[in-house]
């Protein structure tokens, strides 16, 4: 079955991206008059579209709490927050190789690829690959390069 396009940019529905911007308005609809329900402020924080229209998309977080952004404040970087207090990233995309760091609970990293079962993961200077499932901002079986 194919992926729900997005009717502006034909990209698939749902897709990550993240927060560009350091502060980015979240509104009930898709355009300035709508009210502003509140506000992200943590730059490159994952968000997924679930809807385009015109020059807005609506997102959700983590929580699933979400709304409108106008598409200039996100940035197709893909990024992922740890969900677990010690994540270990490990050289090669096997758990018996060497350990090269551990993500604490929160940190935002950026995703640079993705295999069925495990992702590449980089942060504070440190690199290094994750099983899926104990971070947010990819989708179970992506995969990407």
């Amino acid at each position: 079955m194919a992926a729900d396009r997005g009717s502006v940019t034909n990209l698939p529905l749902p897709r990550f991206v993240s927060m560009k911007a350091s502060e980015g308005n979240v509104r009930r609809g898709p355009s300035l008059s709508h009210r502003i329900d509140w506000v992200y402020k943590r730059r490159n924080m994952p968000l997924q579209i679930t809807a385009e229209h015109e020059h807005w998309r609506r997102v959700q977080d983590r929580d699933g709490a979400g709304g409108w952004v106008h598409y200039s404040l996100l940035s197709g970087v893909r990024t992922a927050i740890v969900e677990v207090d010690l994540l270990n990233l490990y050289a090669r995309p096997d758990s018996s190789t060497q350990v090269n760091a551990q993500l604490a609970l929160g940190v935002v990293a950026e995703v640079r690829e993705c295999l069925p079962d495990w992702c590449e993961l980089s942060a504070g200077g440190y690199r290094g690959w994750a099983r899926k499932g104990s971070y947010w901002g990819v989708l179970p079986q992506e995969v990407f390069e």
